[in-house]
């Protein structure tokens, strides 16, 4: 019989897009007064792996990558997408979303997205929220899967999201406060 032991802490990411550079970071502010200061901010760069966002937003996207200096708890991923939600509903012009953010943690092992859609590789959480194991680190390094995103798969985001999970393990060494 396996006896469960506490999990350890994760670390917040963000990746964020929308159509003009001031939504991204009223964006990082209103992310930033919920989730406390990031630790990182990555580069503003195009979003243009799919089109599957210009009927509703329009054409080139911006985006950029966010993590935050507090670590959290596996188990609060369903609230905050939650929340992440609702700030795109407060950003919306009419009904059209004008940013887009999909929160996610960085543990030892992989990248966990949230989500709303379910499929295969997505168990459920709750409240209409899945897990997405979009990473998962081996080799020392993180590594795509079949189901992966190509921006997500992408070797510059994979060096980018590498060096986060670094900072995220000199994290664990010191007392956190959760």
């Amino acid at each position: 019989m396996s006896k469960p032991n506490p999990v350890e802490p994760v670390k917040l990411v963000f990746s964020i897009f929308a159509k003009e550079t001031p939504l991204l970071n009223e964006t990082i502010k209103i992310l930033s007064s919920e989730y406390g200061q990031p630790d990182f901010v990555s580069e503003e760069m195009l979003f243009d792996y799919t089109n599957y966002y210009s009927a509703e937003m329009g054409e080139n996207l911006v985006r950029r990558f966010l993590s935050m200096e507090k670590l959290i708890r596996p188990e609060e991923l369903p609230d905050i997408k939650l929340a992440t939600n609702s700030i795109e509903d407060r950003l919306a012009l009419d009904i059209r979303r004008q940013v887009n953010i999909d929160p996610g943690y960085i543990s030892k092992a992989h990248l966990i997205l949230a989500t709303g859609k379910a499929y295969t590789h997505r168990p459920y959480l709750r409240d209409g929220i899945y897990a997405d194991l979009t990473l998962i680190y081996q080799g020392k390094k993180f590594c795509s899967l079949p189901w992966t995103y190509p921006d997500y798969a992408d070797e510059k985001q994979l060096l980018m999201l590498g060096k986060i999970r670094n900072r995220y393990l000199l994290q664990l060494k010191m007392p956190q406060q959760l």
